[in-house]
């Protein structure tokens, strides 16, 4: 399952007053498409975080080929990269219902523990998730 996709639809107050997705809620789409991916293969923020890991974003990219528009229903794919030592990195495409790519992107986020403040590996059953994946 390195790639995963989720399907949203674009909301009213996403748009500007020309009805097309505001740039920056892109980024939005992305991260529901990184958290979504996580989720499927059964890591969740919420329980990294109570285990005192944050998952920050250090890296965005995103290139804009079409625009989304209101009232679409959008395929965010999320596409694993790597992880390796502190980082963990995630490709995107953002298709409409037409499947015409709309967007791609790139996101870098590193493990930090909540308690210093500093860059830590990866909690070992997130790799062990991960590596799993890996070898299917």
């Amino acid at each position: 399952m390195k790639k995963f996709d989720y399907t949203v639809r674009v909301r009213y107050a996403e748009t500007d007053q020309m009805g097309v997705v505001y740039h920056g809620n892109y980024a939005q789409y992305f991260e529901i498409g990184r958290v979504e991916w996580l989720r499927n293969l059964g890591i969740s923020y919420k329980q990294m975080e109570e285990l005192g890991i944050m998952l920050p974003v250090v890296s965005l990219t995103m290139n804009y080929k079409k625009p989304a528009k209101y009232d679409e229903d959008l395929c965010i794919r999320t596409i694993f990269k790597k992880c390796s030592g502190v980082k963990i990195e995630f490709d995107y495409e953002l298709y409409n219902q037409n499947n015409e790519l709309l967007t791609t992107g790139y996101s870098m986020l590193v493990f930090v523990d909540m308690q210093t403040g500093r860059p830590t590996v990866p909690p070992l059953y997130v790799l062990e998730k991960i590596n799993t994946m890996l070898e299917e």
